[in-house]
């Protein structure tokens, strides 16, 4: 076994002794998180590096060392209340953080598996690795809840190859989960595009900047990316805190990359004079906005389209309802179509994201400045939902399972696409573009647009296999039930 398989080998096996104490991936990432960072500071504090963490002495990697049994649990519990006062990346790293693992012998375990390992001098690739596994699981894990900031690798990858970024620009994701789109650009970069030392360090220092307001998940990500060599120990967070939707930032990016929360309504909970628990919309008051709305996904698109420079470009993965929502919902479509070139519109299928009962599509669209034409002229489809079946664990989404769709998004010549839908000669075929005009005659200006038939209606013997089709049942009701509580929400308010 080499060297990389078996730290990942002792990584698993003791998240496995430490799930019988009730410690889940997620708390158990954590606690990694926390303590590789502390060694990966002592290591970056020595020579040859000699660089500034700024960690005191008294709460460092080796004062953690030095302690034995319970008194190493008391020091750490102190250790993490001192340093989430911090600024910088070491205060992001430790925001809010607490000690899970209430085992003394379980904890001085944990700190002596971290300790036998080299983190400095690892690989960037080989720390990734690791950590992105562990994300994964901790996806998989849905008591925890996790799997809502986790977008399928698979499908970010392909965003990316048709967005193709470029050295020397900047790269947001308003609602960055553990940035997983910033990993998937910066690999795209370095494999891509030969880059000489101001880019390499322009990629590294200034090229990513995120929204993430759980603050759990924002450690994630900001390690996460210190793995895989994006940002410094002893520099700044390139994640903000903040709820980006709140107001206009005033920064202007090249590319915006992003899988915002799925759930329709932004609230807030509040105790009332009774002291029971209420939920109290959210309506963001933007003048930059087009429609003021409390649906998220509908304010998401808004402010994506605002942070594009122009020209610029945009891929943001939408639940269905964005599609054909009216009110608001049509407003923004509109507005979308004649203010940025909403060029492409992928279908995806259920049974990839690790949220349940998600019906989502990808918006590709550039940003354009002031027109009395609408920039849209034609929006190209590829439906990759109708009679396309995925599970997560026997038929996950892969790369290339979506490279076809790559190839027809065209993204080195994005003006020579060629439909692979004929009516007459390939009525399957997946590619299909829509002109304004047809778009324009839906009804609210709906994007909600099928023309495959769905086989297993038509062809009893041609139906998926049975553990598939009860997934979809189960996902279909429980759409169709949130879709009646927010009914009855509405109606009862």
């Amino acid at each position: 076994m080499n060297a990389t398989a078996s730290i990942v080998s002792k990584v698993w096996s003791f998240c496995t002794t430490l799930r019988d104490d009730g410690v889940g991936y997620g708390d158990y990432l954590e606690q990694l998180t926390y303590l590789i960072f502390l060694k990966m500071a002592d290591g970056y504090s020595q020579p040859p590096y000699n660089r500034k963490v700024d960690i005191p002495a008294e709460y460092n990697w080796q004062s953690l060392k030095l302690k034995r049994g319970a008194e190493r649990e008391v020091h750490y519990v102190t250790l993490l209340m001192e340093l989430d006062k911090k600024p910088g990346m070491l205060g992001t790293i430790f925001t809010k953080a607490q000690n899970k693992i209430q085992d003394p012998a379980k904890l001085y375990r944990l700190i002596d598996m971290v300790n036998e390992t080299q983190w400095v001098t690892m690989g960037a690739d080989v720390k990734g690795d690791i950590y992105e596994g562990l994300l994964e699981r901790s996806a998989e894990d849905t008591k925890s809840g996790a799997g809502q900031y986790f977008t399928p690798r698979a499908l970010i990858r392909a965003m990316v190859a048709c967005i193709r970024p470029e050295p020397g620009k900047t790269i947001a994701d308003p609602a960055c989960g553990t940035g997983g789109f910033f990993l998937a650009a910066y690999d795209f970069l370095v494999a891509e595009h030969p880059m000489d030392k101001t880019q390499k360090a322009f990629l590294k220092h200034e090229t990513f900047f995120g929204n993430e307001i759980v603050a759990s998940t924002r450690r994630l990500a900001l390690m996460n990316m210190f793995l895989h060599n994006i940002g410094e120990i002893d520099g700044d967070s390139m994640i903000s805190p903040n709820d980006t939707l709140v107001a206009d930032s005033g920064r202007r990016f090249d590319y915006v990359l992003a899988n915002p929360p799925f759930g329709k309504k932004s609230a807030m909970s509040f105790t009332n004079d009774e002291g029971e628990q209420e939920k109290d919309d959210l309506t963001y008051n933007r003048q930059d906005f087009w429609a003021t709305t409390s649906n998220k996904q509908l304010n998401f698109v808004q402010h994506i389209r605002t942070m594009l420079k122009t020209t610029r470009r945009a891929a943001v993965v939408v639940p269905d309802n964005v599609l054909f929502e009216g009110g608001a919902g049509e407003t923004v479509r509109k507005k979308l179509l004649e203010t940025t070139d909403l060029r492409t519109i992928l279908r995806l299928p259920t049974g990839i994201f690790y949220a349940n009962s998600v019906k989502a599509n990808v918006l590709f669209f550039d940003n354009r400045e002031a027109s009395k034409e609408p920039w849209t002229k034609e929006v190209w489809y590829y439906d990759y939902r109708t009679n396309i079946h995925h599970t997560l664990k026997k038929k996950p989404l892969r790369f290339e399972d979506l490279q076809e769709f790559v190839a027809c998004y065209n993204p080195l010549n994005r003006n020579e696409r060629k439909e692979t839908w004929n009516e007459q000669s390939s009525p399957e075929g997946r590619w299909r573009k829509f002109s304004l005009d047809q778009i324009v005659a839906c009804d609210k200006t709906s994007l909600d647009i099928f023309w495959l038939k769905d086989k297993s209606l038509a062809d009893l013997n041609n139906l998926p296999e049975p553990d598939v089709l009860a997934g979809e049942i189960i996902e279909n009701l429980e759409a169709g039930l949130n879709s009646f509580r927010e009914i009855a929400a509405a109606l009862s308010d």
